[in-house]
């Protein structure tokens, strides 16, 4: 008598099921085009149906900041979680970052209002195909040249060009860094150092055109949330100053004005043990036929050993396709992770393998990456947690 042939543990995750972001309906790349789409700048059409236009439009980005996170802390958050039915045009939904869910890629995605595919930064650290060495696209390291890196205008040049007063409101530290040139540009950068400071300015900045585009940042969220947790007293007290800072350029709102609320991503803290952090630098499986490894824990670029990229997909996903969406390049571009399409010189930039955590697990690399295997809070995936922000509304 014949037996069936069974498998001796649960198929891998199917590269189809991960909830890709809805790129061109609701996304951080959607949002720009659409502000600037009711101000009439040419080029630009508005692809969440669900926000009326405005004359003098703000976005203040808050690093960190997730639908599911603000949910969660309504005491420590009162003014926003009181706009929360306002999110995404009074529908009371979010809307998604892109892929992966980090910093880097969605300031790229937010200022360019283009997917990763395109924009070119899908990942916080990439392979340059031209060198063959892991570019960091947050701190720019090894230095590359960012326009031939990024080669799109911003939405806010478009903008500015159209005859709209923009301005970007934020650190004064982040005035001249190369992310800064190649995603938020145009018109003119004012640095301050406080909170408060900026609320004051870009409301002063939003009322000195008939027609502005202004945009603001607060960082500290997503720094707490990194070193302590989502749920930490740090984290808590950050949310606090912060819901008061969005008070603040709430109520100084000129005349025929919409304020935008968002994130460029949500966060989700990993236990410190085996279970939920596996040590590529000391996990010889994952490691054979890897000559890079990319990206960050939760969304992973790998780069293969030339002639190794079938072992090492093959590989991966056997050892972690129960808990990650483990694709090879070209599947992860077919399924839409990176948006509609992908520009040809961002093609190299992707990994081999491209690996997306679904649980509550990191690939940390303990040697290679110490202060990032040291983070509490992590982000870049495609879960809710991560993926899914805020887009509150107030208008004038």
């Amino acid at each position: 008598m014949s037996h069936p042939i069974t498998w001796d543990h649960p198929e891998p995750l199917a590269v189809s099921s991960a909830p890709v972001p809805h790129y061109g309906t609701g996304s951080l790349a959607d949002l720009l085009p659409t502000l600037a789409a009711g101000m009439d700048v040419p080029g630009m059409s508005p692809a969440i149906p669900e926000l009326a236009p405005a004359d003098r439009n703000c976005v203040f980005l808050i690093d960190g900041l997730g639908w599911e996170q603000l949910r969660a802390h309504p005491d420590e958050a009162p003014f926003m979680s009181s706009l929360m039915s306002s999110s995404r045009g009074d529908t009371g939904r979010p809307i998604t970052t892109g892929y992966p869910a980090t910093t880097a890629t969605s300031l790229a995605s937010v200022g360019t209002g283009l997917p990763p595919g395109a924009h070119g930064l899908p990942g916080y650290t990439v392979r340059d195909p031209a060198t063959g060495e892991l570019m960091n696209q947050l701190r720019w390291q090894p230095w590359t040249d960012p326009r031939a890196w990024q080669p799109y205008p911003t939405v806010f040049q478009l903008a500015h060009q159209a005859g709209v007063h923009t301005a970007q409101v934020s650190s004064p530290t982040f005035e001249n860094t190369p992310l800064t040139k190649i995603a938020l540009s145009g018109g003119t950068f004012r640095g301050k150092l406080t909170g408060e400071d900026r609320m004051d300015l870009a409301a002063e900045q939003l009322a000195a055109g008939d027609r502005s585009l202004v945009y603001t940042y607060y960082a500290e969220v997503d720094g707490k949330g990194h070193r302590f947790g989502v749920d930490s007293d740090a984290w808590r007290g950050q949310l606090m100053y912060v819901d008061r800072l969005v008070q603040r350029l709430a109520e100084q709102l000129p005349p025929r004005a919409a304020l935008y609320v968002t994130a460029d991503h949500g966060m989700i803290d990993i236990p410190f043990d085996e279970q939920h952090r596996i040590d590529f630098d000391e996990d010889w499986e994952l490691r054979a036929g890897v000559a890079l490894l990319g990206g960050e824990g939760r969304a992973r670029h790998v780069y293969a050993v030339p002639g190794a990229e079938a072992d090492v997909l093959t590989c991966w996903r056997e050892v972690l396709g129960e808990q990650f969406w483990v694709a090879s390049r070209d599947e992860a571009i077919a399924a839409g992770w990176f948006g509609p399409t992908v520009d040809e010189r961002v093609y190299g930039r992707i990994g081999d393998v491209v690996a997306a955590a679904r649980d509550d697990v990191l690939i940390v690399a303990s040697e290679r990456e110490p202060r990032e295997s040291a983070m509490v809070g992590n982000h870049g995936s495609m879960t809710p947690a991560e993926q899914l922000v805020p887009l509150l509304q107030v208008r004038s």
